[in-house]
């Protein structure tokens, strides 16, 4: 959600109920920094008196200090971080009184999380989209291996697109969960209509960049491209510059999928509408309550 995960979306999210999460780069304009882009994005929940204001801000960019400034400058209530070391912001995070959420993908990764100060983690499991790193598991065992190694909350993400994923996730012993491809296909995403359109008729995924950083995405003429590289023996720094940097954003802004990744969770296949946000969240309780129903005593 690097490049959709924007204020309009979040706030949609927030009213009805669920937590909505901004990202500094989210319908990022041309010419316009992502610092400068995130503070606009900010201001427009904090214009409509919508809190908690929740951020998500990947440590490998390298902007990544500049943001988490902007973040505090901004005085927002929760940060998560990914894809880096939770001990070089937490601390300082934490002591602005900012509750920091740190995203990992294995038990290690979570017990480091928790000695920096994390107040929470986010198991991301093999199932996610976009990138999945190295250690990613299968979410169903992730869940209960990170809850029992950790004690502080576990929220479950990858692969969850409606109710019955929600329950049971919850069974497993997370707390909450994360959704992320069930809200491109959302009336406020800044999706490009393409985009959504082809999640909703997407029937599976696949991963590329195995030898880089494996990546779930949509197969498209581009992911074919990416495969065929690897397959031919490429070697990564080849297929770094094939993917570049804002190669996503063409594809998932403007609708380029010849020229970037579609990037979607392996739950795709479960979207079958592009509603406004408010009906995703009012179905996945109503779904959720559904699939607690069929439970019975064993």
């Amino acid at each position: 959600m690097l490049w959709l995960a924007s204020a309009d979306l979040a706030a949609a999210i927030l009213e009805a109920g669920a937590l909505g999460v901004i990202s500094p780069y989210a319908a990022l304009p041309e010419g316009v920094s992502p610092a400068d882009n995130f503070r606009t994005q900010i201001g427009r929940l904090q214009q409509a008196k919508l809190r908690p204001i929740a951020v998500n801000i990947p440590l490998d960019l390298e902007n990544s200090g500049l943001l988490i400034d902007r973040a505090l400058q901004s005085e927002v209530d929760i940060v998560i971080t990914a894809a880096g070391d939770p001990f070089v912001y937490t601390g300082l995070l934490n002591s602005a009184g900012i509750i920091t959420v740190h995203v990992i993908a294995s038990p290690r990764q979570a017990l480091r999380a928790e000695a920096a100060g994390a107040a929470a983690v986010i198991a991301s499991g093999f199932e996610a989209a976009a990138h999945i790193g190295f250690e990613a598991e299968p979410l169903m065992t992730l869940i209960p291996r990170v809850v029992d190694a950790v004690s502080i909350p576990v929220v479950a993400a990858g692969g969850i697109c409606d109710g019955r994923g929600i329950a049971a996730a919850l069974a497993l012993g997370a707390e909450g969960v994360q959704l992320g491809t069930r809200f491109v296909a959302a009336v406020e995403n800044p999706s490009h209509p393409g985009y959504k359109q082809a999640l909703v008729e997407a029937s599976r995924t696949v991963v590329t960049c195995s030898s880089l950083l494996p990546t779930r995405s949509l197969p498209t003429a581009f992911t074919n491209v990416l495969m065929n590289l690897e397959a031919s023996g490429a070697v990564p720094e080849d297929i770094r510059q094939r993917l570049g940097f804002r190669r996503s954003r063409q594809s998932q802004l403007q609708g380029d999928a010849a020229q970037g990744e579609l990037y979607a969770g392996a739950g795709v296949a479960l979207i079958q509408d592009i509603p406004p946000a408010n009906r995703i969240v009012e179905h996945l309780v109503q779904s959720y309550n559904n699939a607690l129903g069929r439970l019975t005593p064993l």
